[in-house]
């Protein structure tokens, strides 16, 4: 979520169809996860797959998809949610998860966390922007950025609440001490089971170790240097050996707004080699994404306003993703709407 790009858009708004909001949710059937990551195949496959129409999640207003493949062979997304009639983004609250095991037929798993059972947080509520989800050692770790204020723009804290299950059952323990003021956490494990930790946001990105408990910062934060028109929405993936940190920009042309960009590094806090746009506005004032393989296909989750047409209500979406030889991005085209 743009803390400057809310004070802009504040005013428009406008109700979503009857017809959207009637739609339904395309539902299918957690099985216990393991501490054992999957593995990453890096070959195309040899058949193209289908995944289901655009948006994926139709009966309630969804932002902000953070991806992940865990160990029981499912892919979980971790979404906010928009809620009606919107008011800028200050209401959004109450994070859904979402998982499939063939791209077409999506389970929602329900609510796993509002502001109200954060008892640091504002006490008006609201303002649960875009979170993501981690695992290490047994325990699934949910990151989220909330105000623990009424002033909410200064006082930005990244909540941590955990669970023994990818998508149920999670309990606030705190937020991690030491940082700024800003949103938008991602948390990326390398190989070697290292988890870093980045947020930013105002056109500052930062990066930095996670200790062992996932809970506390490892040493400094420090910027990401290289990254070319940095917004907000940092999300760190990893593929034959090269780290991606993925965002979007600035862009605000002739009513289009944010693009996703890209940089790769051989190290996980960089520094950063731009490395281009990967996807060009959508019908929405804000995007934001997360780039994750499964089943050997990559895909670019990100969010637009194709239901509602309307800047603040919401829906998540997700298209396949794919590689030049020498490693970088092609441009993805969003079938939202289509």
């Amino acid at each position: 979520m743009s803390i400057s790009n809310l004070f802009k858009s504040i005013a428009r708004k406008s109700a979503p169809s009857a017809m959207a909001l009637s739609l339904v949710v395309l539902a299918a059937s957690c099985s216990k996860a393991q501490n054992k990551q999957p593995k990453q195949d890096n070959t195309k496959p040899a058949v193209e797959t289908p995944i289901a129409a655009n948006p994926f999640i139709r009966d309630m207003y969804t932002a902000d998809p953070s991806a992940h493949v865990w160990a029981d062979g499912r892919l979980y997304v971790y979404a906010s949610h928009d809620i009606y009639p919107a008011r800028g983004c200050d209401l959004m609250d109450q994070y859904h998860v979402f998982s499939t095991d063939d791209m077409v037929h999506w389970k929602d798993h329900g609510e796993i966390l509002r502001a109200s059972q954060v008892s640091w947080g504002r006490p008006e509520g609201g303002f649960m922007w875009a979170p993501d989800c981690a695992y290490k050692n047994g325990t699934y770790y949910f990151y989220f950025p909330h105000p623990s204020g009424t002033e909410w723009n200064t006082t930005w804290k990244i909540g941590v609440a955990t669970s023994k299950s990818p998508a149920s059952g999670f309990t606030v323990q705190g937020y991690i001490k030491g940082l700024e003021a800003m949103i938008d956490p991602c948390v990326f494990i390398d190989d070697d089971g290292q988890a870093y930790f980045y947020y930013g946001g105002g056109g500052t990105c930062k990066g930095g170790k996670l200790k062992d408990n996932m809970t506390e910062i490892d040493g400094e934060m420090k910027p990401m240097e290289g990254l070319k028109d940095f917004h907000e929405a940092s999300w760190v993936h990893k593929r034959n050996g090269i780290y991606y940190l993925s965002y979007s920009d600035n862009h605000d042309v002739n009513g289009k707004h944010n693009r996703m960009n890209y940089a790769t590094s051989k190290s996980p806090l960089g520094p950063w080699t731009y490395g281009g746009i990967y996807m060009d506005p959508t019908d929405s004032y804000t995007n934001h994404g997360s780039i994750v393989q499964f089943k050997g296909q990559w895909y670019s989750f990100y969010h637009t306003s194709a239901l509602s047409h309307d800047d603040w209500l919401r829906s998540i979406c997700v298209d396949k993703l794919y590689f030049n030889a020498d490693g970088s991005i092609k441009m993805v085209e969003p079938t939202a709407g289509k």
